[in-house]
């Protein structure tokens, strides 16, 4: 036969666990963590400072006043660091929200643009007669620097939404086990990023100097909102070179910040630049601690790398969508003739001047020759 509990039991039980939980507590709380109840008010827990708050102690403390450890790492000083609320706060808030917005943006921004103004054709079309456009070298440059900058993106972009994204879909363990190989693939990476983004500047830096030329060419969309209109532009157009600085640029802003992130606490980029703009009359912080360093570097990194991955989302767009005859240039290193005078005309005539000359595409030099004349 079935026992039952009595209501008045339970509630006789519950009562006494309750008071027995909340006796250890109080006792816990009077023996270890600070003042009786009765204390004055101010009390601190442990006694500091003879059992009432210094104001000015504590807050020095919140601002980051560091003391003497005997221990070699010196930063352990450090008692509170207030800022890693801030960087957490602003990581997880309007850094991630922006980014993302930035991102699909640019995407829809891309999407729309393809609606409404579709691919860009070659006005005469295929002239079957190819020029070289990129040797051997710049290609591979190209291409590592591009390879890597994707890569890079991808496992920095897990690191700020994977969380959110893939781990409900992938779980804990693969998520994990993905992740750490992208943190690998991201650190080490880097350096083959670096070596082809200095290659690049010393191949083609000469020809993304402005010129003239690229105010005509902005002036007009660089033709690519109207149909038929096409900006006289040598090598480079504007577009591209916009697209060269803020790679050359932006990319060394990501390889310092991201070379301060390899190597913690070993640099002081930011208290140095901090200093190095407060003589043009800014009133910036230079005493950083090297923990603040480490976070506004992490900071700079993600702003930069965002923003750089949403102007290549463009850049990939236009080399391969967008304009028809554009993506052999760094395929084959030779693109069409007609599409070349569309887009580079300057250029061309350089290279019909003398520097090199067109060269005929086999397959259609042997359809024109098996053609009937007219």
């Amino acid at each position: 036969m079935q026992r039952r509990h009595s209501p008045v039991f339970l509630l006789l039980f519950a009562a006494l666990f309750f008071f027995a939980a909340d006796h250890a507590v109080a006792q816990t709380t009077t023996d270890a963590a600070g003042p009786p109840l009765d204390a004055p008010a101010g009390a601190v827990p442990g006694n500091v400072s003879g059992s009432t708050s210094d104001t000015e102690f504590w807050r020095q403390i919140r601002q980051g006043e560091t003391g003497d450890v005997s221990i070699p790492d010196k930063k352990a000083g450090l008692l509170i660091q207030s800022e890693g609320d801030n960087w957490r706060a602003f990581r997880n808030g309007p850094l991630s929200n922006y980014g993302i917005w930035a991102l699909f943006g640019m995407v829809a921004l891309l999407a729309l643009f393809f609606a409404l103004r579709g691919r860009i054709r070659i006005d005469g079309g295929w002239a079957h007669v190819t020029i070289k456009r990129f040797n051997a070298l710049e290609r591979l440059a190209h291409w590592v620097m591009a390879i890597s900058f994707i890569v890079l993106a991808l496992t920095g972009l897990n690191l700020l939404y994977g969380r959110y994204a893939l781990e409900p879909l992938l779980g804990k363990e693969i998520f994990a086990s993905i992740t750490l190989a992208g943190k690998y693939a991201h650190n080490f990476i880097a350096f083959a990023f670096m070596a082809s983004l200095a290659l690049v500047f010393l191949l083609w830096v000469f020809h993304n100097l402005p010129n003239r030329h690229d105010v005509v060419w902005l002036l007009k969309g660089g033709g690519l909102l109207t149909r038929g209109s096409h900006p006289p532009s040598k090598k480079f157009n504007a577009g591209q070179k916009i697209i060269f600085w803020v790679t050359i640029l932006g990319g060394l802003s990501l390889s310092l910040s991201g070379w301060a992130l390899l190597d913690p606490f070993q640099y002081h980029m930011f208290g140095k630049t901090f200093a190095f703009l407060n003589n043009f009359g800014l009133d910036l912080p230079t005493d950083l601690q090297p923990i603040q360093e480490q976070q506004l570097a992490q900071l700079w990194h993600s702003i930069v790398a965002l923003v750089m991955t949403a102007i290549i989302l463009a850049h990939i767009y236009i080399g391969t969508l967008g304009i028809e005859g554009a993506f052999s240039a760094m395929g084959s290193g030779k693109v069409d003739l007609n599409w070349a005078k569309q887009h580079h005309n300057l250029w061309v005539e350089e290279v019909e001047d003398g520097q090199a000359a067109p060269s005929a595409d086999t397959k259609s030099t042997e359809a024109k020759s098996a053609a009937p004349a007219e």
